[in-house]
């Protein structure tokens, strides 16, 4: 996660839907809160698709790998 300097929060502007903001302040929802969470987990699936493209090439080397042998130490498995 992208860290701040100062660790603390900070204040952005954004434009919402008005009636969809108007929605979220009629049920007292904390709008803050809520975008905070939907960005951070927008964060989250974007690093590891991310990480997913940058080490596709080993991920498909070894599945291949397991397929071929089987998984490691499979030989010695009781179940």
């Amino acid at each position: 996660m992208m860290e701040t300097p100062a660790m603390g929060r900070i204040k952005v502007n954004m434009t919402l839907d008005a009636q969809i903001a108007d929605e979220a302040r009629a049920l007292g929802l904390n709008m803050s809160r809520l975008a905070e969470a939907a960005i951070e987990q927008a964060a989250k699936a974007e690093r590891n698709r991310l990480w997913r493209q940058q080490n596709a090439g080993a991920l498909e080397t070894y599945e291949a790998e397991i397929a071929g042998e089987g998984p490691a130490l499979a030989r010695y498995r009781s179940f």
